[in-house]
């Protein structure tokens, strides 16, 4: 499990996988200086609610990755979270996809490291 940290005081769990996948939505939208809603689903020993937070180039935010290894990214995933995100309700999390619509399997070689 990993953790986002939101401007220092916001922090919740994130599967790895998962998280890596919203570092690079997170990053895009952010580099291209787009502000956006961000809501996940509250733990059950919090409340089982919802937080949301507003994320814009000037927030602090960061990515603990508790695995070792960069995870292989899945295009089909990212473009699915960068919809949520370009969208009026912003980004959420949604279920990885398994393989894009021509059958061929939408995971990239490429691993984060290697996009910066």
């Amino acid at each position: 499990m990993g953790k986002f940290i939101y401007d220092g005081l916001v922090k919740v769990d994130f599967d790895d996988r998962l998280l890596a996948h919203l570092q690079l939505v997170i990053g895009a939208k952010v580099r291209r200086g787009e502000s956006f809603h961000f809501t996940w689903k509250d733990d059950a020993s919090i409340g089982n609610g919802r937080t949301t937070v507003w994320i814009h180039p000037r927030v602090s935010v960061v990515y603990t990755f508790y695995g070792s290894k960069a995870p292989v990214i899945n295009r089909a995933w990212v473009d699915a979270l960068m919809s949520t995100a370009n969208s009026p309700t912003g980004l959420y999390a949604v279920p990885e996809p398994p393989a894009h619509e021509n059958g061929k399997t939408p995971e990239v070689t490429r691993k984060l490291h290697e996009a910066h």
